[in-house]
């Protein structure tokens, strides 16, 4: 079992706890409203991809567990920690006491982690004028990136109410995934075979986008999220009538679009802008490549990467 710890850390109200649900635990975003700040530190286990399972610490954000987190439960908080999520309120009226904490935070990560990862959420984008957004957001990436040296930190704007939650969970999730590049030639060479525009890998559970082939490009840099956001927000619609989402077909004069159950813990998607060409065609090869997915899947340290053999 492939164990990662990760620490999602951040002032009380900044939205830890919410993102979490809508990612984790199929929440829709209106119903974030009823969940309780979080007492100290609450524990979950998430698996991913049948062996990837994360070790997700949700830290409180009260001034009395910050505290704490950085004076007597220090070690116990930051060792061994894989990962570290800290979240940024954007319209945080204490931007002081924010950088503070942080800071902190950075140092006990240095001392008692330095391989970790770092990410930075710079959250509710959504509560700033959209044509200020990206000005403020490249301020403030700014800004936490020169404070975190000697450590990296990777910045993502995200909100509960559009598609830059997906995105910033998906990038987090690839980059833990141990073989991801592995995956990652499978599918180009499934795209080239099938003659493919795309194809795009989703784990099961949460619809991230955990890799994807392109071989066209396209002018709309956020569709995967979008894709994820949509197509969860429909399985869940879904099982509240009781019925279970498998796969979905979309065609329009431009493109055939094919989401289908692939592996045990993943959905596949197709996209092609020959919109005549057959579902069969398509279904088929599916069907074909499954195996050397599910391979995959079971072990990250595949050695003989072989030869993909579809059916045409």
């Amino acid at each position: 079992m492939n164990r990662k710890k990760v620490l999602l850390m951040g002032k009380s109200g900044s939205g830890k706890t919410s993102m979490r649900s809508i990612i984790f635990a199929n929440y829709i975003a209106r119903d974030t409203k009823r969940l309780g700040a979080t007492i100290e530190v609450e524990h979950s286990h998430v698996r991913l991809l049948g062996t990837l399972v994360l070790n997700l610490w949700d830290c409180g954000g009260q001034e009395s567990f910050m505290e704490n987190y950085y004076r007597s439960q220090r070690e116990n908080i930051f060792r061994n920690v894989e990962v570290l999520i800290y979240v940024f309120d954007v319209e945080s009226r204490e931007l002081e006491k924010d950088v503070h904490y942080y800071q902190s935070c950075l140092e006990a990560i240095l001392q008692n982690s330095p391989e970790a990862k770092i990410f930075c959420l710079i959250h509710k984008m959504d509560l700033i004028e959209e044509e200020h957004r990206d000005n403020i957001f490249a301020e403030r990436a700014e800004d936490l990136k020169k404070l975190s040296k000697p450590l990296d930190c990777t910045c993502y704007k995200t909100s509960i109410w559009d598609e830059t939650l997906y995105k910033a969970w998906s990038s987090i999730v690839y980059m833990l995934i141990p073989n991801v590049q592995e995956i990652e030639t499978s599918l180009h060479e499934f795209a080239e075979i099938q003659d493919a525009d795309e194809v795009l890998l989703f784990e099961r559970a949460t619809f991230l986008v955990i890799s994807h082939a392109q071989r066209h490009q396209h002018r709309d840099v956020h569709r995967f999220e979008k894709i994820s956001n949509i197509i969860k927000q429909f399985k869940l619609s879904c099982s509240k009538l009781a019925a279970h989402f498998e796969a979905m077909e979309v065609r329009n004069s431009n493109f055939a679009a094919f989401i289908d159950v692939f592996t045990p813990n993943t959905y596949i998607m197709v996209i092609s802008s020959d919109s005549q060409i057959p579902s069969e065609a398509i279904l088929i090869n599916i069907r074909n490549s499954r195996k050397h997915f599910e391979r995959l899947e079971k072990d990250s340290q595949i050695q003989n990467r072989g030869a993909l053999t579809f059916g045409r």
